[in-house]
């Protein structure tokens, strides 16, 4: 009797066995199976992205860029630096020490050597008239100023510790005239009702710029952004370049 129990219990057994076996194979129980699947669509996406040379290729290159740049790099140096713009492309002329189109200061000139005496020497005169000697200037950072598609890296700064001649960037008066963010040198400085206010100016301008847009003649310190430290040659040409691009879609 136990023997004949014995072998139904062992070929019960062994069916269930058999099914399961098949269940598997059908269903597998394997965890790593989903990875399995994503493995050659992962694999996929990084040719793609990373060594196919294809146009679409590139522009999502472009895209991803973008985005790791103004969602992650950008806010993560803002919290390091103690400013929301800790990179600012210069998109102007206004800080070059050369003439453009001849023209340098809003002086003409026929011949220029790129150096601080030849800047000095076409463009000191206004500010000599306001006691801004060339001794004085030549202590000041950046006293070669900067160019057109450069880069520069910004430090958050108290107010009351912004120097005459350092660089700051700053809101402009109406800024849903004028968006981009200015970047002129610090000439004058002054409190009323303990708010500290600011005069700036274009190493290239002819004069301060006191409209209605830009309104450097006075600068309150909450439309200042922070100190420029450190200047990267061209690099700004990235976003400059990219701005251009997207006008060209909004155009189309």
């Amino acid at each position: 009797m136990q023997s004949h129990l014995k072998k139904l219990l062992y070929r019960e057994y062994s069916l269930k066995a058999k099914v399961l076996k098949i269940n598997d194979k059908i269903h597998p129980k394997d965890g790593n199976m989903p990875m399995k699947k994503f493995k050659p669509i992962l694999g996929k996406i990084w040719y793609f992205i990373w060594e196919e040379e294809s146009l679409l290729s590139w522009i999502v290159n472009i895209i991803l860029a973008f985005v790791i740049i103004k969602f992650l790099v950008y806010p993560g140096l803002g919290l390091l630096l103690g400013t929301n713009y800790p990179i600012v492309a210069v998109v102007s002329k206004s800080m070059e020490h050369k003439p453009d189109n001849n023209i340098i200061c809003g002086n003409q000139v026929i011949s220029y050597k790129n150096s601080f005496d030849s800047y000095w020497k076409i463009c000191g005169k206004w500010y000599e008239e306001r006691n801004i000697s060339k001794n004085k200037f030549s202590t000041w950072p950046f006293k070669n100023g900067f160019n057109k598609g450069d880069l520069m890296i910004l430090i958050g700064k108290k107010p009351e510790n912004i120097d005459e001649g350092e660089v700051i960037v700053y809101r402009a008066k109406r800024p849903d005239i004028k968006r981009d963010p200015i970047i002129h040198r610090v000439i004058g400085k002054w409190t009323n009702d303990s708010i500290y206010y600011f005069k700036t100016k274009g190493d290239n301008n002819p004069s301060i710029i006191n409209d209605t847009i830009i309104g450097e003649a006075e600068i309150s310190e909450d439309r200042v952004f922070g100190n420029a430290v450190l200047r990267i040659p061209l690099l700004g040409y990235v976003k400059i370049i990219f701005v251009e691009i997207i006008k060209l879609f909004k155009v189309w």
